[in-house]
């Protein structure tokens, strides 16, 4: 600062009074520029000093769906590796399916259990739609992801009132079927995983031109190269989380929401009404079933419907009156 006084005061002599201000003006820029790239310079060192990234160790032993990874592949070893470092480092989205995971497991895990799916595949829904009634590019929608008519093929309904993508129940048993008939096509349920990204058919014809029936030795494009080792990669972090830096209580998960059901075999032309009638409201109604898709449910004769109808709102709201 002297430095610059001094400078700014030898040239009071030689330069009128407005170059004059300009000189000063320029030597205390300069002098909070230095300032302020010394104070970055120390904030920088301070921030590397406690922040620090490692690698994220692999186990020596990996099985999916009760079938073997073979880590001793180095290709397969890279591919899981950077689905794992992607997964444990995008820590927001990680750590908000990771608290999904005990309200949607809720409802998947017995499901594949009754039809003898293996459970891992409850991350095949992980990674499909991060837990949610989320909808692709493509129109896939609902936590697994079904195309209009693949989900009708399956037995869901999907029409202007009502699209059973979104009723995770159905959808569950939907992507069993699914599952068993792509396992019992192609052989294993690591082909079966393949072919839920690609299709049956599309992993089919790459089996038969390579000659190979071994998913982790196919050939394939990127997104189902990918597919395995994103389910692989959630499986590892959702079942150890502390392993991979998520520090999680009991209170950190989403929360089921207290229900019961009420069956319903005529139309209903007023499903905020309906739901008012119950001391619930519409938007209660949707959170619980997804699945209606306007304000009114139309029902042919000799069809029913189950909808879900909220408990715990019902004891708050009756307590108001």
């Amino acid at each position: 600062m002297i430095i610059c006084y001094f400078t700014a005061m030898k040239l009071k002599f030689i330069l009128p009074s407005g170059l004059l201000l300009l000189a000063m003006a320029f030597a205390l820029a300069l002098l909070f520029q230095s300032n302020s790239e010394t104070e970055a310079m120390k904030n920088r060192a301070e921030l590397m000093r406690h922040y620090k990234v490692f690698p994220v160790p692999l186990p020596a032993e990996i099985v999916l769906a009760g079938e073997k990874v073979p880590l001793n592949d180095p290709e397969v070893r890279e591919r899981l590796d950077r689905e794992l470092l992607i997964n444990t480092y995008w820590q927001s989205n990680t750590l908000l399916m990771i608290k999904r995971t005990k309200r949607a497991f809720e409802v998947i895990e017995p499901i594949l259990a009754n039809y003898k799916v293996p459970d891992d595949f409850k991350y095949l829904a992980v990674i499909e739609s991060s837990l949610t009634n989320a909808v692709s590019g493509s129109g896939a929608a609902g936590y697994w992801q079904f195309l209009k008519a693949t989900g009708q093929s399956y037995g869901l309904e999907v029409n202007d009132d009502v699209d059973e993508r979104y009723h995770l129940e159905k959808s569950t048993v939907a992507a069993c079927k699914y599952l068993l008939h792509a396992k019992d096509v192609l052989g294993s349920w690591a082909m079966a995983a393949a072919a839920y990204n690609r299709g049956i058919q599309g992993v089919m014809n790459a089996r038969n031109s390579q000659e190979q029936s071994d998913y982790y030795q196919l050939w394939l494009n990127s997104e189902t190269s990918r597919y395995n080792f994103r389910i692989i990669a959630m499986k590892l972090i959702i079942e150890n989380p502390h392993h991979y830096g998520f520090h999680m209580k009991h209170h950190d998960f989403y929360k089921t929401i207290e229900t019961y059901k009420v069956k319903v075999d005529s139309t209903i032309t007023s499903l905020p009404r309906w739901a008012k009638d119950r001391h619930s409201n519409y938007k209660m109604l949707k959170e619980l079933n997804p699945w209606l898709m306007g304000y009114e449910l139309k029902i042919e004769k000799g069809k029913t419907y189950e909808l879900l109808v909220p408990t715990l709102q019902t004891q708050g709201m009756e307590s108001q009156h």
